[in-house]
């Protein structure tokens, strides 16, 4: 097989700090290794942005923002870690029964607390996940009342965060150009 150009590949963000995803791994450091990927890959597309024009809607009609999505990821790592997962009892984040839609339509908030919160969502998570004996390990789904292993979980954060970072390219073009993968 021939090599490809290194210009034919998909270009990265010029301050990627990502680290290289392993191709070989056990099934615990593949599914964590992505899914930190997939975090560090949206706080890149954040990266560089004025803090007001995190809050910009800017492909209509859709009600997305960047931090919107911010704000929803940190709540989901919330939701599916600690309170399915883990059975804490602690308050859902930028959600009520009158207004479920918070993360996304309530931006009044500062984007800098929303990154603290994120973060700390996202460690929380990782202390979770490093503590738990295996991915075989369940929580209680909260919709069905049934078991949710920590597998299940991994893999849902993953697809979570690849659809979000998806919508965030297209949020990230639309305020300044910047493109990567």
């Amino acid at each position: 097989m021939s090599e490809l150009p290194e210009a034919n590949y998909s270009k990265k963000w010029d301050d990627d700090s990502r680290p290289v995803l392993p191709l070989v791994g056990d099934e615990r450091e593949m599914l964590t290794a992505f899914l930190d990927w997939h975090r560090v890959t949206f706080a890149l597309k954040c990266s560089g942005i004025p803090k007001e024009r995190l809050s910009e809607k800017g492909v209509s009609p859709s009600g997305l923002s960047l931090h919107g999505i911010l704000r929803h990821l940190g709540g989901v790592e919330r939701w599916w870690f600690r309170i399915q997962f883990a059975g804490e009892d602690v308050p859902l984040l930028y959600y009520s029964d009158d207004d479920p839609d918070q993360d996304f339509g309530d931006l009044d908030g500062d984007a800098d607390e929303a990154f603290a919160v994120w973060r700390a969502e996202c460690e929380r998570s990782r202390e979770i996940v490093a503590a738990a004996r295996s991915l075989d390990q369940t929580g209680v789904h909260r919709a069905t009342g049934q078991p949710v292993s920590l597998r299940r979980i991994l893999v849902a954060m993953i697809a979570e965060y690849s659809r979000h970072n998806g919508h965030a390219d297209l949020l990230r073009e639309r305020i300044d150009g910047a493109t990567g993968q």
